[in-house]
Order: C-alpha cells, then structure tokens, then sequence
C-alpha cells in the first residue's frame, strides 16, 4: 500500500515545473535547486509520523500547508491546522518546525511536520506536498547527501549514521555512535596534518635545499614523521578485519560429535527453534545458520552435523560440511556431553578438534574455541570434574539453562576480541573501503622511503595525503558516493 501510494505521490510531483540534472545513480545534484520531500519516520500506523522537506521551497511549502500563518519561530515547536493548499481541505492538527539554513541537518531549509500516524493522514500531506510548486519526493538517503555535499558531514559520518539506522546489537550501536561522533574522521584528519607537514618538510627543502637560512634535519624531520604514521597505520590493519566483523557479524559454529546438545544450544543462544531437537543421531544433515545477537555482539551462529565416520552419503555430505565451516569459522563453539566423554566420538572430536586449536602458546591465526560440556544436569550433584584432564571448559546444562550466563560471559570476551571491543581503544575500521585507503597509504609511504628522488617522494606523500582523504570524503568519486547513499531509506 505505502509503494503504491508513493508512486502516486511522485507521479503528482513530475510535472513540466520540476527539471534536475541527474547523476549516475538517478539522485538528482545536491545543490540542484529543487526542494524534496519524505515520510522520515517509519512506515505503517504509529502514533506520530514525521514528513520532512528540504530545499529552499521548505518556507513556502510550511506556509502553503498552514495558510495564512506565518511561518513558526526557528526550531520551535508550533501546533498548526494543516490544510490543502488548493482546495483548503484540512489534514490534520499537527506540531510543525522550522529550521532556516544553514543550521539545519542538510545546510539547507528545511521544514517537519509531526501529524498523527495513521495512513489517510500521511497519505494526504505527502499529497498535499506534492501539488507546491518546487518540490518532489525524495530519492534514497538524498537528505544525507544533501547534508554531505554542505559539509555537514564527512563520508565516515555518513557511514556513522547508516550503521546506527541499521544497528541490532548493543556493540553495533556503540561502534556507531563513536563513528558518527567523527572519530575515524579525526583521526584521519590527524594523519593527514601529519603528511601534510612531512610534506611541506620536503617541498622546502627542494626550493631552499642550497638555502643558509634553511632550518637543519628538515629531511631527517619528515622522515621521522612518516615512519610514526606507518607505525599507527600497520597497527590498524592489523585488527584483522574486527569492525567489518562488527558490521556484518562474526561466524560462531557450533561443533560436536552427535547428540551432544548442538542444536539445543543453538535453540537456547537464538531463542527461537531454528533445529530440530532428536535424540536420534544424526537429526542435523546441513548447516543452519541464523543471525543472532550474542552478549551484545553480531553474530551468524552455524548448527552442523554430528562429526563422525562410518555413516551414510547424505549425513557423510554433512560432515564434509561441518568440518568446511569449522575451518572458515572465527569462533568454535565445540559441544560435548559431559555425561558421555568416554565414548569415541566424544575422544576423536577432543583430539580432532578441540586439542590441536589449543594445544602451545596461541598465535594470531589459531582457531577461537571454547569447550563446552553440556547435559550437566545428568552430572551427580557435587561430583568430581568429569574428566581432569580436558582443556579449559564450561559446564551447561540446555535443559535447566544453568551455567547460561557463564557461556555468555565468555561469549561476550571472545566476540570482542573478534569483532573489537567499541567501547575502548581506537576506532575501528568498519568497511573494507577503510581498509583499502589506509592500505594505499601505507605503500605510498613505502614508495616515499625507497626512492632517492626528491620530487618523487613528495609525490608519493601526496599520493598517500590523498587516500586519507577520499576515506573522509575529499576527492571521492561519483560512483562511491552513489553506492554509500544507496543503503539509506527514503527520508533519510
């Protein structure tokens, strides 16, 4: 109903009065001159919805709806009977506001309309809009790039903005905000300062190198500033891809022999019945995966089949796929019956899986794992640790939920060594955009300390001042633009 009552609207809009140049992703040009229009708030009844307008129509657009009051004081909330603003029809009791530019979200005008939430209403003041002169609706996430191409905001705040919309964790949230704060915008502000002042180090020395008055070790200066940055640079491209991870979810598998409690716990961890509950072997033949919220953190959680040998085709095509997962996984979540550690499956997948991962000092490419011992309620009450000589574990009972909250608690220190820990720390690099310029910089600075000539190692740190700022948004180009403002909704 909301689509078809949007084409409506945007059909009423396309008249010979709107004319607007178009880029690559069919949005029109920021600063092009035309006022847009959107239902912001979310889609469906609610008790208040809000239609935001932006362009330098917004203060007669207000007036037009509101006739013959005078348009409210800036950013002041005002109770106003909406009307049509061709048959005087009225629409709706609603607060409206007024935000002159350039203090505004966009830099531009811009005007909000807070009327009741139900369908007619919204539907006859985007109606209504549509009929003013001047404006249209509009395109996705075109009130954001109206608020970047004014300076508003940086590309990594645009960034902020779109995860924090889209945000389902308490970590996703976190990393979000900080990003919408500006803080991978500062700290690449701050780098690049840094080259632009190696730079200048350079360049001087080039012009006034035969020069007295020239300060001694301007050379050696812009040496030991890049050498600094490359050391700041490496240390983020070594987090290992955390942030994305944060963004899109780690990879938990879970992994067992069969009828240790896997699916149960996938149950329990997802709060919801995504498998099938047997205590026939062999009931999971595939993976199954579900996005989960995990001790705050984003995570795709995998049930797989029960690792053992001696079965079927169809459950031997689930093992290979089990095992296929245990290797791309970024945390193991290895499941066996505490009751049942003697039998052979249960010793093959201590010595197959869980033992190797944890066997020597860790190192930076071994498997995430945590052994977890579940049916402890079948354990005697006060009884001897059921086997001495395991690995370090935890004891879960899927049936009476005792030991959830332990499981969590050393969810939640893994997951945030995987994904990074929002809350502390430098900001993390969240897109694999970041990575790429941070990357490209980094070799232009290795370019900058292998060659002997002067006019190309200033070239080279130009070369890396310039990743740093398309990051930021400076000198990016049309096709990155489009692809970011993609994500957005319309009104946003």
């Amino acid at each position: 109903m909301w689509r078809v009552l949007w084409t409506l609207v945007a059909r009423a809009a396309r008249g010979p009065r709107r004319s607007c140049t178009r880029q690559g992703s069919g949005a029109p040009a920021p600063g092009s001159g035309a006022t847009i229009f959107a239902l912001s708030s979310g889609q469906g009844r609610c008790g208040i919805a809000v239609i935001r307008t932006s362009g330098p129509s917004s203060g007669h657009a207000l007036r037009s709806l509101t006739a013959p009051r005078d348009l409210p004081p800036a950013r002041s909330a005002c109770l106003r009977l909406l009307t049509h603003p061709h048959s005087g029809e009225p629409l709706d009791h609603a607060l409206v506001l007024w935000f002159p530019g350039p203090q505004s979200f966009t830099g531009e005008d811009c005007a909000e309309f807070h009327v009741h939430g139900g369908p007619a209403v919204v539907s006859g003041v985007l109606q209504a809009l549509g009929s003013v002169p001047g404006l249209r609706p509009a395109e996705a996430g075109e009130f954001t790039r109206r608020a970047f191409a004014h300076g508003k905001l940086s590309l990594t705040e645009v960034e902020g903005l779109a995860d924090l919309i889209h945000a389902e964790t308490e970590a996703q949230r976190r990393q979000a905000l900080r990003q919408l704060d500006g803080e991978l915008g500062h700290l690449c502000h701050g780098w690049a300062k840094t080259l632009t002042k190696a730079l200048a180090h350079v360049e001087a020395y080039i012009d006034f190198g035969e020069d007295d008055n020239l300060e001694e070790g301007v050379l050696e200066q812009a040496d030991s500033q890049v050498r600094e940055l490359e050391l700041a640079l490496s240390a983020h491209l070594r987090d290992a891809r955390r942030g994305q991870r944060l963004r899109s979810g780690a990879h938990v598998v879970v992994a067992g022999p069969p009828n240790a409690g896997k699916s149960s716990l996938v149950n329990l961890l997802s709060r919801k019945p995504v498998s099938i509950v047997s205590p026939e072997p062999g009931t999971t033949r595939d993976v199954l995966e579900t996005p989960v919220d995990l001790a705050g953190f984003p995570a795709l959680l995998s049930d797989t089949a029960g690792l053992r040998e001696g079965v079927g085709p169809v459950e031997q095509e689930g093992v290979r796929r089990a095992r296929e997962r245990l290797e791309q996984a970024d945390l193991i979540l290895a499941v066996l019956d505490a009751s049942d550690l003697a039998s052979p499956s249960s010793c093959n997948f201590l010595d197959t899986v869980v033992i190797p991962p944890g066997a020597g000092s860790p190192s930076e490419n071994s498997r995430r794992l945590l052994l977890v011992l579940n049916k402890s309620d079948l354990l005697p009450r006060g009884g001897p640790d059921p086997r001495p000589d395991l690995p370090p574990h935890l004891l879960l009972s899927c049936l009476t939920g005792e030991g959830l909250n332990g499981l969590l608690e050393a969810l939640r220190k893994e997951l945030a060594e995987v994904c990074g820990d929002p809350s502390t720390g430098p900001p993390l690099l969240t897109r694999a955009r970041h990575q790429h310029h941070l990357q490209g910089c980094l070799d232009a600075l290795g370019h900058y300390k292998q060659t002997k000539d002067l006019a190309l190692a200033a070239e080279a740190l130009r070369l890396a001042r310039g990743h740093l700022g398309r990051i930021t948004g400076g000198g990016g180009t049309e096709e990155v633009l489009d692809i970011i403002f993609r994500d957005f909704c319309v009104g946003k």
